[in-house]
């Protein structure tokens, strides 16, 4: 829970329209082409400034200790770039995201805590420089420092805006948790899928992707949901999984879709963001 008296800033979640597995790098790095949007499903991460260059997670999440958590880390990061020692931060995490979903919400409560503690601090590093500490936590944390809708590419540091129109989805959480590493580790995972240009993108859907045969094969409670969901329209896998989406035409047609879901699934209508809502804040 986060104090009253402390300021809470959004952590929005991500969904991969599009995924492709382009090429593989030589230290063993897959190459990606993904489309990146915002949805309107965050976490709230509270933030205070301290001045004894103390990092102090007041929620820690089950499973996770303290230091390995993302948003500990983001902050240890930018520390090196501070104008002093003393600058440290008191942080609170409220979690709507589900973890290990493919939704991002890790990676984007480390490009929050990055972009309000470098405000907050009054570090001056621009977009860039930022891009470069969130790569090093994990491949999605330039995205949501970038904040808006991205043609993604390499291992996540070459984004390129694209335009993509406002849109509903119902999003479903399956109840299991995907093993990345093990997935991008699979013979069968494709890895050469052409690539292509930003213009051609919007243009070739239906979208796909290539991770999601993969882990259908290994988990089949994400078969399941995509089964069920795909009575409703084009449903996919977002990321590597566990969480997969279908497009709504509106509120009232994503809330009936949740409804005729079975009760063991976690469903959740959202909108997509046309950019990050630190940009109204900071």
């Amino acid at each position: 829970m986060i104090p009253e008296h402390i300021t809470a800033y959004p952590a929005p979640a991500k969904l991969n329209l599009d995924l492709r597995i382009v090429g593989r790098r030589a230290d063993g790095y897959h190459l990606l082409e993904s489309i990146f949007i915002l949805i309107d499903w965050c976490d709230r991460i509270g933030i205070a400034p301290r001045t004894d260059g103390q990092i102090v997670l007041h929620t820690p999440l089950n499973g996770v200790a303290p230091e390995q958590d993302l948003s500990v880390r983001a902050a240890r990061a930018l520390q090196a770039h501070a104008p002093n020692s003393a600058c440290g931060a008191d942080i609170w995490l409220d979690k709507h995201i589900p973890m290990g979903g493919g939704l991002g919400g890790g990676s984007s409560d480390a490009a929050t805590v990055l972009t309000v503690l470098n405000h907050i601090w009054q570090c001056g590093l621009p977009a860039e420089q930022l891009a470069e500490i969130g790569l090093n936590l994990g491949a999605d944390v330039p995205f949501f420092l970038f904040g808006e809708s991205a043609l993604v590419r390499g291992i996540g540091e070459q984004l390129q805006t694209i335009d993509v129109p406002e849109q509903w989805f119902v999003v479903v959480r399956p109840d299991c948790h995907v093993a990345t590493a093990a997935v991008f580790a699979h013979p069968d995972l494709p890895r050469n899928s052409p690539s292509h240009p930003v213009a051609d993108y919007i243009a070739r859907q239906p979208f796909h992707n290539d991770m999601q045969d993969v882990v259908c094969q290994h988990y089949p409670q994400v078969g399941e949901a995509l089964r069920l969901l795909s009575a409703h329209g084009e449903a996919r896998m977002t990321g590597s999984g566990a969480c997969v989406f279908v497009v709504v035409a509106n509120r009232a047609a994503g809330e009936a879709v949740c409804a005729a879901l079975p009760n063991s699934l976690t469903a959740r209508c959202v909108k997509s963001l046309p950019q990050h809502p630190l940009r109204e804040i900071i």
